[in-house]
């Protein structure tokens, strides 16, 4: 279990983004500066004052590089604090150094907080070797030990928890935004492949019928470049919505009412649309799935049903269930395998998303059904 979980803190990679230089870090250096030079100034019990304070006042700037080379920063520090506890134990002189030196507990936090497992365990071993240094040549008793230990325990600790608490905060947010991507990609194939279906029908039913009669080729062409119109408007709207830091202008979502709207009585084929039961006070997301789904299956039908002469849009509600059946009377082309794009994708995600259930296939009579339920909670 342990080799396995060094392993593990060896292999994790550094934390993300570390912020740059601010203006804060300044003012830190700043203030660590002021205190070594008043401390070495003023502060009586000082040994080796030029010395010390000039060492502390030079480490200082060190703190300007600790996210960006922490590791570095601690063997700096902590390496400069084990030449001197050497020197003043060769010298026979105990107590070298001035409080101020303490500020190397930032670099320690700044370690777990920002590097790589690598150097967590590289920094961590250096920090053990210095305090065991410092120990050996300035032992003042138990409560400074344990107390200087857990000092150090703590700010290594703070240094983990705010790094677990921003990779979990980071985590969320990539699941949110692949969560909102997902759903994007389901409203642009549930809305745009539907414009451009009902672009191929009446580009088809336009050339079927240009010689015969050239005025309703007119017709096809007009529908034609409505919906195109309607695709690249909503296309665009996508568009606003996935570039970062670009407005995006949010449209009232399509339900229930609007399905009324699909239904059609020429070109082949018809499209009968049929409401029923208490479809009122819907909420937002069961009115919306609701629509997508007619949308979504009748696009289906229009692409994939041969010679189909009729699609029907059912939905029902009774007894806190509302029922979503689109029927077509066209033929399954039996060379041509039966594949389960995006579309039924999209729809069965909307469907358990909101707890309800989707059956799609071949009827037995011929054609092709797509039957789902969605629980209602109308609010009273």
């Amino acid at each position: 279990m342990i080799p396995t979980a060094l392993r593990s803190l060896w292999d994790e990679p550094r934390a993300a983004d570390p912020p740059e230089q601010t203006w804060r870090d300044w003012v830190l250096v700043g203030v660590v500066m002021v205190t070594a030079l008043l401390e070495g100034t003023f502060r009586e019990d000082v040994t080796w004052r030029p010395l010390v304070t000039i060492v502390t006042v030079g480490l200082a700037p060190v703190l300007l590089w600790r996210r960006t080379h922490p590791l570095v920063c601690v063997v700096v520090g902590f390496g400069t604090g084990m030449a001197l506890a050497l020197a003043s134990q060769l010298a026979g002189i105990p107590g070298v150094g001035l409080h101020t030196m303490s500020f190397i507990l930032v670099l320690v936090y700044a370690l777990v907080r920002w590097g790589s497992g690598r150097q967590i365990v590289i920094g961590l071993a250096v920090v053990a070797v210095g305090a065991a240094v410092s120990i050996a040549t300035d032992y003042t008793g138990p409560t400074e030990l344990f107390g200087g230990l857990a000092v150090l325990a703590a700010v290594a600790a703070g240094g983990a928890a705010f790094r677990y608490r921003a990779e979990s905060w980071r985590r969320a947010l990539d699941q949110v935004r692949s969560q909102e991507r997902v759903g994007l990609a389901r409203e642009l194939h549930d809305s745009v492949a539907h414009h451009v279906s009902a672009i191929t029908v009446q580009a088809q039913a336009g050339r079927a019928m240009a010689r015969k009669r050239p005025e309703a080729a007119l017709e096809a062409l007009s529908v034609i470049e409505g919906e195109a119109s309607r695709a690249l408007a909503e296309m665009r709207a996508m568009v606003r919505v996935l570039r970062d830091g670009a407005p995006a202008e949010y449209a009232p979502q399509p339900g229930v009412a609007d399905l009324v709207s699909l239904a059609r009585r020429d070109p082949d084929p018809v499209v009968d649309v049929e409401l029923a039961g208490d479809l009122a006070g819907l909420r937002t997301q069961v009115d919306a799935a609701v629509y997508r789904i007619a949308q979504e299956s009748l696009t289906n039908a229009l692409r994939h049903a041969r010679n189909a002469s009729r699609v029907e849009i059912q939905v029902a509600e009774s007894a806190g269930r509302l029922r979503i059946r689109v029927t077509d009377d066209g033929r399954i082309d039996p060379a041509r395998p039966t594949t389960h794009g995006f579309g039924l994708l999209g729809m069965t995600e909307r469907v358990r998303l909101l707890g309800g259930t989707l059956r799609a296939g071949p009827m037995p009579g011929g054609g092709w059904a797509v039957d789902a339920e969605l629980p209602t909670e109308t609010p009273r």
